[in-house]
Formats: C-alpha cells, sequence, structure tokens
C-alpha cells in the first residue's frame, strides 16, 4: 500500500492545477519542438532534438509524481478553531529572549512546505517541535547553528 500523504486544501487543488498546467500546455508544447527538431533532418547529432527529448523525460517523470501524490492525498480538515498546534493550521511563535517581531507560519506536509511563503513542514525541527503544542508553550528546537527556544503566541 502507498504511503498517504497529508496536504491542505489548498496544497491539493495546487497540486492538481500543476498537473493539468503539464499536462494541458507543457507537453504539448516540448511536443512540439520535438516535431520541429525531427524535422531539421538527422536526430543522431541534432542538439534541439537531445534537449527536447531530454525535457519531456524530465517532465514525464514530474507528472508521474504530481499523479502519485494526487492519488495518495489526504486532504487535512479544517476542524475549525483549536488549542492545539496542528498541520493545516497557522501559528504565531516568538524566539524567547529576542526583540524580533513574531513570525507567522502554516504548518503544512513536507510536500507543500515553502518557508519564504510561510509554510513550514509538520517534520521540520520547528514545524515538529510546535506539533500538539498551546499557546504559552515554549519549546526548544535543534537547528543547524544550535538550539532556538521558541513561544507559541497564538494558534489559527
Amino acid at each position: 500500500m502507498a504511503e498517504e500523504i497529508l496536504l491542505t486544501k489548498e496544497g491539493y487543488e495546487a497540486k492538481v492545477a500543476e498537473l493539468d498546467e503539464l499536462r494541458t500546455v507543457r507537453r504539448p508544447e516540448i511536443a512540439e519542438r520535438l516535431k520541429e527538431a525531427i524535422q531539421l533532418g538527422d536526430i543522431s547529432e541534432n542538439a534541439e532534438y537531445d534537449t527536447a527529448k531530454n525535457e519531456q523525460a524530465e517532465l514525464e517523470y514530474k507528472i508521474g509524481n504530481l499523479e502519485n501524490l494526487i492519488k495518495n492525498a489526504k486532504i487535512i480538515e479544517d476542524e475549525g478553531k483549536s488549542d492545539v498546534v496542528k498541520i493545516g493550521q497557522k501559528v504565531t511563535i516568538k524566539k524567547v529572549g529576542s526583540k524580533e517581531k513574531p513570525t507567522a507560519y502554516t504548518i503544512v506536509s513536507s510536500s507543500e512546505a515553502d518557508p519564504m511563503s510561510g509554510k513550514i513542514s509538520n517534520v521540520s525541527p520547528v514545524g515538529a517541535a510546535l506539533i500538539g503544542q498551546k499557546v504559552k508553550s515554549k519549546v526548544e528546537v535543534k537547528l543547524p547553528g544550535g538550539i532556538a527556544k521558541y513561544e507559541v503566541v497564538s494558534i489559527g
């Protein structure tokens, strides 16, 4: 049995849209480039053909991965406000003893993680430490630069 992949509803919809884009836009574009490269003649020494063929292989690999991810996805239901941190929830944390402003993150699965967009994985050091915590809880997180201490400011 394939491993279940947790996704938020938003993340699931984004993966479905990405798959659709790859199938309906990118696949025909690459097919057209291959057709044009073949018309140039001898494909044994045709750089355009080789490049398009490599892009096609990469595209098909990505499509296969997305199809598998979508097939095995379990959408995380939004259960409304909760007093503990769960996957799919927004949590605001601040570094203990720091004057830095609190930072808000949404806890998502590793396949949706995008720290630059405020989405951290439930299996990342910070994400894993926050799961199950309540407001005002303090957690210690082992990071590459040492141990960091965070306090949960708000959930939801």
